[in-house]
């Protein structure tokens, strides 16, 4: 698909669903047709025509909802897009059914390809920052700069509190998960998915909360929610079993672009200690650790993480734009993700 053949159209005409889809101002969504695959995509105006293009990829079980905090505060740097993954946020399945590391990669890059808009400044959390090393790795012309938030890295301990999120892998660990929580309503689901992924789920507003439920409420009716859930796990857990130079430690090392680091301190899911071992593993890269930070650091210290990466524009020759705004609080995200 050409990128002249996008398309452009109200958000209205492509999401039947669009009015229990959280749409903060100033985004827009459209629907992108590509080979085995359909992509929401969430954008900004950017604040002047002519700035350097970015794409972000959230992580296991979010959507394009995490960077809603985040986008607002670089858009006088960046013309920022973010794009659910397929099966997540508001991108139907795809059609062949594969979840893997490597079909998101794909699905990132076919859109890059099409829409024209790489080299694009690269972000991803957790599974999306596993999606964008590999994509880094493997299409360096796409990617100007590359920002990781808690990626999905292999590591040898996994933490315990990470454990469960790694058993949906397990067959028949869903349809098990499915039966024991039957009774759980949203919000005691949203309030275990806050506290698994913030280092402080207090930094949620009442709002935000309330959003959240809302949007869990969406997702679970879609008969294609834990399946896409499951897949996606195995994804990941076959990734780290994967060596030699289709490792993601090994394409780590071969990422030639920028790449900021950021790590927190209360993460349950991506260990801390791994900040140093990426710090290595990627040859040109800078590391922010926040030591009171959860697993999506750029939905609780989206000022923080902002600013770092206008950090990264100084250091590499581009122009930083104006401050980022350093009231973290009133930016605290509603959405959730892993």
């Amino acid at each position: 698909m050409s990128s002249t053949e996008l398309p452009s159209v109200p958000p209205a005409a492509v999401l039947p669903r669009a009015t229990a889809v959280r749409i903060a101002e100033g985004e827009r969504l459209r629907s992108v047709h590509l080979p085995g695959i359909t992509l929401t995509v969430r954008s900004r105006t950017p604040a002047r025509e002519g700035l350097p293009p970015a794409l972000y990829v959230h992580g296991l079980g979010g959507s394009s909802q995490n960077w809603s905090a985040m986008m607002p505060l670089l858009d006088d740097v960046l013309d920022n897009e973010a794009v659910d993954l397929p099966g997540f946020g508001d991108s139907p399945p795809p059609d062949d059914g594969n979840y893997s590391i490597s079909a998101h990669a794909r699905a990132v890059i076919r859109y890059l390809d099409a829409s024209g808009r790489g080299p694009v400044h690269l972000f991803g959390n957790s599974l999306g920052g596993a999606v964008v090393t590999r994509v880094a790795a493997v299409r360096p012309d796409l990617v100007r700069t590359l920002t990781l938030v808690s990626p999905a890295l292999p590591e040898i301990r996994v933490q315990r509190t990470a454990v469960p999120t790694g058993l949906l892998a397990l067959p028949g660990a869903v349809s098990l998960l499915t039966r024991f929580s039957r009774g759980w309503t949203a919000e005691q689901r949203v309030r275990g998915v806050l506290a698994l992924s913030y280092g402080d789920p207090g930094r949620v507003s009442e709002e935000g909360f309330r959003h959240a439920v809302e949007e869990m409420e969406r997702r679970q009716r879609l008969p294609y929610f834990w399946d896409a859930m499951a897949r996606s796990a195995r994804g990941i857990v076959n990734a780290y079993t994967v060596g030699g130079q289709h490792g993601l430690w090994r394409q780590a090392e071969r990422v030639l672009a920028p790449t900021l680091l950021i790590y927190g301190g209360r993460d349950k899911l991506v260990g801390y200690r791994m900040a140093q071992r990426a710090a290595r593993a990627f040859r040109d890269s800078r590391l922010l650790t926040l030591p009171d930070a959860g697993h999506v650091a750029m939905m609780e210290y989206p000022g923080t993480v902002a600013t770092a990466f206008r950090e990264l524009l100084a250091d590499t020759g581009e122009s930083a734009g104006a401050a980022a705004d350093d009231d973290d609080d009133r930016y605290a995200d509603d959405s959730t993700g892993g």
